[in-house]
């Protein structure tokens, strides 16, 4: 069956060279993959998990793929995921998750700035 939606949360996973335009989500795409969530830059990991549970939290209620990142985007620009005392809150009082030890010492920390979420595209189909 083929693979509805690969996530590669990780650093520059959509950066390509001449064997792979778009790196490793050109590759998985080339290969059969309808959808990949792929990043740009050097990500944070903060960010990343702040944009992922938001994106996942979308994925329910959207039927673009795409749209579902998008969402996760604005609501990271408008400054509603964030950490606060060790716990990341998300958009939409949807929910609060504890951070794990290592990251549970960060006191808050607001994701609004493109850094954090800009990095990330989709790429092939957005449905």
């Amino acid at each position: 069956p083929q693979v509805e939606l690969l996530v590669l949360s990780a650093c520059r996973t959509a950066v390509g060279d001449k064997n792979s335009e778009l790196g490793f989500a050109g590759l998985a795409i080339a290969t059969g993959v309808k959808s990949a969530l792929a990043s740009l830059w050097l990500v944070n990991d903060e960010g990343t998990l702040g944009l992922m549970t938001e994106f996942y939290s979308n994925l329910g209620n959207v039927s673009i793929k795409s749209e579902a990142l998008r969402e996760a985007q604005i609501a990271m620009l408008k400054g509603k995921v964030v950490i606060e005392n060790g716990i990341l809150k998300v958009s939409g009082g949807r929910g609060e998750m504890p951070l794990p030890p290592e990251l549970a010492q960060m006191n808050q920390k607001n994701f609004s700035h493109p850094y954090y979420w800009a990095g990330f595209t989709m790429v092939g189909s957005p449905w």
